[in-house]
């Protein structure tokens, strides 16, 4: 008597599996996406003095084409997720005769998408530990989602041509790391966009000694003609920005305007929070529902935390230069 081999358990689950994998990646970049788009900032635990998701979501590498990654995160793995789940949906189907060809097709298109979104998420965990220096749980969990994907993609089946498996991973990671290098081309290796190259990095701010409650610490940057150009043309947009004069990260979004600039910010745009500032006024802090400082509101939207300021022109829609001299 023959006995037919068993199928591994990781054979008969690595669909399941990879869909829900999929679906958790969904909640997280559907999370981000959506913060993003309302001008929110997603709850993010990090050491102090460390930068944190917001301040991903608001680098030049948090936006492509113009629209959120988080969003192209998102499209990639609804893809997952119906690739991995279609043949299962077709199994119930009797005499379906398609779906041997359905489920082998899927797993090759399942291992290709899992393979560029691992080389892309290596790509953006570098950009995370050496070029921002941030500490971002949802970029991490993502890269993690890939990489869990591509592991069970790769031990779900058998596949008959090893050789053929390696092949197609270097194609393809060649492939996406240039496309995305591609993507990318634009920032300079000191996080700014264009071609000035010259901007300064405003490390995190420390105090040293106790802020005045007028103005907090003194500005000790200056402006260029790019930053006053931006400070007028928020000024004329109506952009709000509601500070503290004890808040650091405050102070920090000074630095990036330099002193010139944030005079103007501070006569036109700037409301003190801090009830116990001679410029305080907390009921408009309050009416605005402030939850954290800095925060800006700019068309009804509310934009919280340090904003570099290549972002506070793309959203206001500024046309003017964009030499600026820092960023964060």
């Amino acid at each position: 008597m023959i006995r037919r081999r068993s199928t591994p358990w990781i054979h008969k689950w690595s669909r399941p599996l990879i869909g829900a994998i999929a679906s958790l990646g969904i909640l997280n970049t559907g999370y981000l996406t959506y913060q993003k788009l309302t001008g929110g900032s997603p709850v993010c635990t990090t050491p102090e003095n460390v930068k944190g998701c917001g301040d991903v979501l608001s680098s030049p590498w948090g936006t492509v084409f113009g629209q959120p990654l988080a969003l192209f995160g998102l499209l990639a793995y609804l893809g997952m997720l119906v690739l991995a789940l279609s043949p299962l949906i077709f199994n119930s189907v009797e005499a379906n005769k398609n779906r041997k060809e359905l489920e082998n097709l899927t797993w090759w298109l399942l291992l290709v998408g899992a393979i560029a979104m691992s080389v892309f998420s290596a790509y953006l965990m570098y950009v995370l530990a050496f070029e921002l220096k941030a500490l971002c749980w949802y970029c991490i969990a993502s890269a993690l989602f890939a990489v869990s994907m591509l592991t069970l993609t790769i031990l779900g089946r058998e596949w008959e041509d090893i050789g053929q498996i390696l092949f197609t991973g270097v194609i393809v990671g060649m492939v996406t790391l240039i496309a995305t290098l591609g993507v990318y081309s634009g920032i300079n290796p000191d996080g700014t966009i264009g071609s000035a190259g010259k901007a300064q990095k405003i490390a995190a701010f420390s105090p040293k000694e106790q802020p005045n409650p007028e103005f907090g610490w003194e500005i000790t940057t200056t402006s260029g003609e790019a930053e006053i150009a931006l400070a007028k043309h928020l000024a004329k947009v109506g952009a709000k920005e509601y500070v503290a004069y004890w808040c650091p990260h405050c102070h920090e979004q000074k630095l990036l305007f330099g002193k010139e600039a944030y005079q103007i910010i501070s006569e036109n745009n700037a409301v003190e929070c801090a009830p116990d500032s001679p410029k305080g006024k907390p009921e408009l802090c309050q009416a605005a529902k402030i939850q954290g400082f800095p925060s800006w509101i700019i068309n009804g939207k509310t934009y919280s935390g340090v904003q570099n300021l290549e972002e506070l022109a793309n959203i206001t829609g500024y046309t003017g230069s964009r030499n600026f001299k820092y960023f964060r």
